[in-house]
């Protein structure tokens, strides 16, 4: 199990300028429960068709492959998250050995394969071997010959979440299955589910459906689900949501198209949307202000080391570090209270106290400030000092902030120009002079999920201290005609796939790697030869053209 007792330097001050707190922002805990539907039409594999690399995943295994990729990904990258799986529709029935008083199952036909917790390595051995052992999934995967009460599947979801992840600020239900009306001419049985999903949302769990559709019947969520998904987010319900509507439905009919759709579509929404900061005023003119939240959408990942251990003993123990300052001359150890802050300035250390130094970095309250409006042609490419931040609106402060958010942002859009604002994101921070960049909604063209949210971006842009002088560069040298046709050729043989950059598809070799190293050494698997790398381009294609 992941240990969440992480050591980290102390701070040298306190009233050293704040940073953003990216650490904290990404170890938000997060409880992620998959709820899969056991039943013959999701376990009947896809029918055998000529392409190379067909697969025969039934949606059932599917969905399996889906959690156990999931849960390869968050054992290493996010080790304090929580995640479960729980199958309902099979015959056995399974839930922390809890029974009745007459001795029957607490939840008939629910199977609680992994219970919600932080992956352990057992957990990841234990539902590969079952992915990958048919007999020991032919043995789990026998549905009931008796339908089972939606509402006592969802009943059975809250305890988890009530028991395992009582205090988590995000828990999520991904419901996969391929009936779309579980509670056929059965009002009441309907009812009580929707009761159950009301349960569940005003307990802070949002529940996600992925709809898988068969060959001769497309999945209809209004039957059913309509009453059970909830559309807003209720740990951050002024959060970016998909203006697309619900998740568009993997079809049956393939099995490698449908692995891969769900996989596409489970991991869009894998990762819980937190604010980075909260309801900062966007202010439009003396005295017009609206709320906005501000969000992290892109960020570089990097190999994160848990914590530090110490082999020397019997057993590996996670080290305690201690930091401790000492004179130069003496080696005596000094006191925090004793050391005094200086800047060097013309061959002198100048020094200053704690309040002067609290009073030279204050520039006001956290703000965005719009100056004015400017063409979107005046904003260069490389004026873009850091990750650029997303923002949305929010009610919190000012009631109205979204319908003003919304037309600032379809106006910017149909007029193709940018704000320029004054921003200063927290207390401490230095301002920053920033562009207020419209982003219009984007959608996957095939799968048909948000790979662009509406909004705007919050573009740090450079001060003139912060320009450096150009290289010094030698004439020009002009190629020849000849050289140039040649490379014109290169350059249209070499276009990426639908012309453009689409970074799902390049995960970072490096990244890779060093994840994979680690799962092998926990796993107790094999240690690959070779890392695989995505960027690579495909030499044999062409060298074909």
């Amino acid at each position: 199990m992941a240990d969440g007792n992480k050591w980290r330097p102390p701070s040298d001050d306190d009233e050293e300028e704040e940073e953003i707190d990216e650490a904290a922002y990404k170890t938000v805990k997060d409880a992620l429960l998959f709820v899969i539907g056991v039943s013959p039409s999701m376990l009947t594999a896809p029918p055998p068709t000529d392409a190379k690399k067909a697969d025969t995943d039934s949606p059932t295994s599917a969905a399996l492959k889906c959690a156990y990729a999931l849960m390869q990904q968050r054992i290493i990258s996010n080790p304090n998250d929580m995640m479960g799986v729980l199958l309902y529709g099979t015959e056995k029935s399974k839930f922390n050995g809890e029974d009745d008083a007459s001795g029957n199952p607490a939840y008939p036909h629910c199977y609680l394969l992994t219970d919600l917790d932080v992956p352990a390595a057992e957990d990841v051995k234990a539902l590969k071997t079952l992915v990958e052992d048919d007999d020991e999934f032919k043995d789990l995967m026998v549905p009931s010959k008796e339908k089972v009460a939606m509402a006592n599947v969802l009943f059975c979801a809250n305890q988890i979440f009530t028991t395992k992840a009582p205090n988590f600020s995000s828990r999520r239900l991904f419901i996969i299955t391929d009936d779309d009306d579980p509670h056929t001419n059965d009002k009441p049985a309907k009812s009580s589910a929707a009761v159950r999903a009301k349960d569940l949302y005003d307990l802070g769990v949002l529940i996600e459906l992925f709809p898988i559709s068969k060959p001769d019947k497309e999945f209809e969520k209004r039957k059913f689900y309509d009453d059970i998904v909830y559309n807003q987010s209720p740990t951050d319900p002024e959060a970016p949501a998909p203006m697309s509507g619900p998740t568009k439905a993997s079809s049956s009919t393939d099995g490698i198209s449908l692995l891969a759709s769900l996989l596409s579509n489970i991991n869009s929404k894998a990762v819980a949307r937190r604010a980075l900061f909260s309801n900062i005023p966007l202010e439009l003119g003396p005295g017009f202000k609206i709320s906005v939240k501000g969000y992290i959408i892109f960020k570089r990942q990097e190999p994160q080391r848990s914590c530090y251990v110490w082999l020397s003993g019997e057993k590996a123990q996670i080290a305690t570090g201690v930091t401790t300052r000492t004179a130069e001359d003496t080696a005596r150890a000094v006191d925090k209270a004793e050391i005094k802050k200086a800047y060097k300035f013309g061959g002198e250390q100048i020094p200053f106290t704690v309040e002067e130094i609290a009073s030279l970095r204050n520039f006001g309250d956290p703000v965005i400030r719009i100056l004015g409006f400017k063409p979107m042609s005046m904003l260069p490419v490389w004026a873009n000092l850091r990750p650029a931040t997303f923002i949305y609106p929010s009610e919190d402060d000012y009631v109205g902030s979204t319908r003003v958010f919304a037309a600032l942002h379809a106006k910017l859009l149909s007029s193709h120009r940018i704000g320029v604002a004054w921003y200063i994101a927290h207390a401490n921070a230095a301002p920053v002079i920033a562009a207020l960049y419209p982003s219009a909604e984007h959608l996957d063209p095939d799968e048909g999920t948000q790979t662009t949210p509406p909004g705007l971006w919050l573009i740090p842009l450079p001060y003139a201290d912060d320009i450096r002088a150009n290289p010094e560069t030698a004439t020009l040298i002009r190629a020849p005609e000849p050289l140039i046709d040649r490379m014109r050729t290169v350059v249209q043989q070499l276009q990426l796939p639908k012309a453009r950059y689409d970074p799902a598809k390049y995960p970072n070799p490096a990244l890779q790697w060093h994840y994979r190293i680690l799962q092998a050494l926990a796993l107790d698997e094999e240690l690959p030869e070779k890392a695989e790398d995505r960027t690579v381009p495909k030499y044999r294609q062409i060298d074909k053209r």
